[in-house]
């Protein structure tokens, strides 16, 4: 392991809300162990599968949420499987958790149980609504944190364009990683702490909270302007109606277009120069619009007018490129299969091959979001199996007998 976090060990008994943060850590080197229940933890359920083929080792989501990370089986509901996991976290620095709250405890792996024979360790505990409050107990989704936390009221349409439209969720589990990455800083500052008192700590993050912190301006700007943010067609929210900024190129594709500080003047003469080798200027060079009124005046006319017209009259590649030339922020809506050709990511070698070598095959995945010149982030290994290094941490670290791992096997502890 070459990574920053190389010569960690963190254990992960985690489920979708926290198997991208373990991601996270084993990919900066960190020796994440996941420790799943006998069969399987149920992530290993969802799909698309490889082939269409659904079986536990085969989801592709579970593939890309589980790199760097070595994989075993335990029951942490029976005395063998309590005490095989005291023997494990007192060999590690940070134990990752996303059961309910008091869980832990009432198995006899509390943080004050863990912390006696290992003061060190750090037990962050990810859970949707935190340990305490009126709300702990509460079932939750990731529809459920994009609702409550406040992400689905600053998306979807506005009225301009769908009268009456429902508030919309981002998807894809976004509550899920935001609740990571803030679990995840949460761990790099208590093991920047650990660094200088020696003393580990117990670390409580609340899911719903992360999702509040992420509405961005929102919050802020009704405690102290007493303004409510309205979502607004595939642009920021904002308190009035904007410009819009999505538009449709002459090969169909979306360009979203910005005019970063507004429409004014400037701008106006700086549109100017960008449409008229193209024959597209319409009345832009025209005198008036050197007054900030007129610009004002005009909006619906530049915006939805000659600058619509403009990139319906080229390819959404060909026409942001020559809006970024001018000093544009503007940029071709992609799908994400699109960005495998993407000449950027190639050049920064962003893609990634995995080797299954159970499956013969590699795969691509998607790669590091920063480059460390010293110490480089990498995909040590794809995705365990189902309990694939039982023996090498139960046998060849712990010394327990072959005979031994088939009981434990056969009497559903591992």
């Amino acid at each position: 392991m070459i990574g920053p976090l190389a010569g960690l060990r963190i254990l992960e008994l985690a489920d979708e809300k926290g198997q991208f943060c373990g991601k996270l850590l084993g990919d900066l080197g960190a020796d994440v162990i996941k420790i799943e229940p006998p069969g399987g933890e149920p992530c290993r359920g969802v799909g698309p599968f490889l082939d269409d083929i659904p079986h536990p080792d085969r989801s592709l989501s579970f593939w890309y949420y589980n790199t760097s990370k070595r994989g075993i089986t335990l029951n942490l509901e029976t005395a063998e499987g309590q005490a095989l996991f005291r023997r494990l976290a007192d060999t590690a620095d940070v134990v990752l958790e996303t059961f309910r709250p008091g869980f832990m405890a009432s198995v006899g792996l509390g943080y004050e149980t863990l912390r006696k024979t290992n003061p060190g360790l750090i037990l962050c505990a990810l859970t949707p609504f935190g340990q305490t409050g009126p709300w702990r107990d509460f079932l939750s989704s990731d529809l459920l944190h994009m609702a409550a936390g406040g992400e689905m009221a600053s998306c979807g349409y506005d009225e301009a364009d769908v009268p009456n439209a429902p508030p919309i969720a981002p998807g894809g589990g976004n509550a899920w990683h935001m609740g990571c990455h803030y679990a995840y800083m949460a761990i790099m500052a208590a093991l920047v702490h650990r660094t200088v008192t020696a003393e580990g700590q117990y670390i409580d993050v609340s899911i719903h909270e992360a999702c509040a912190l992420t509405t961005e301006s929102a919050i802020a700007n009704y405690v102290y302007r007493g303004e409510t943010l309205r979502r607004q067609t595939g642009r920021h929210h904002a308190p009035a109606p904007t410009p819009r900024t999505q538009f449709r190129a002459k090969d169909g594709v979306y360009v979203t277009a910005l005019i970063s500080g507004g429409l004014n003047p400037r701008n106006v003469r700086s549109l100017a120069d960008l449409m008229e080798p193209f024959g597209m200027a319409a009345d832009l060079r025209d005198p008036k619009y050197a007054d900030p009124a007129v610009v004002a005046g005009s909006t619906s006319h530049i915006i939805d007018g000659v600058l619509a017209d403009f990139i319906a009259s080229l390819p959404a590649e060909e026409v942001y490129h020559a809006g970024q030339a001018r000093g544009f922020t503007w940029g071709a809506v992609r799908a994400p299969e699109d960005l495998l050709d993407d000449p950027h990511l190639h050049d920064r070698n962003f893609w990634k091959m995995v080797e299954h070598p159970e499956l013969g095959r590699s795969f691509i995945y998607p790669g590091e979001a920063a480059l460390y010149n010293g110490s480089p982030w990498e995909i040590s290994r794809r995705a365990p199996l189902v309990g694939e290094h039982n023996v090498s941490i139960y046998r060849d670290e712990f010394g327990l007998a072959d005979g031994a791992l088939t009981i434990l096997r056969e009497s559903g502890v591992i």
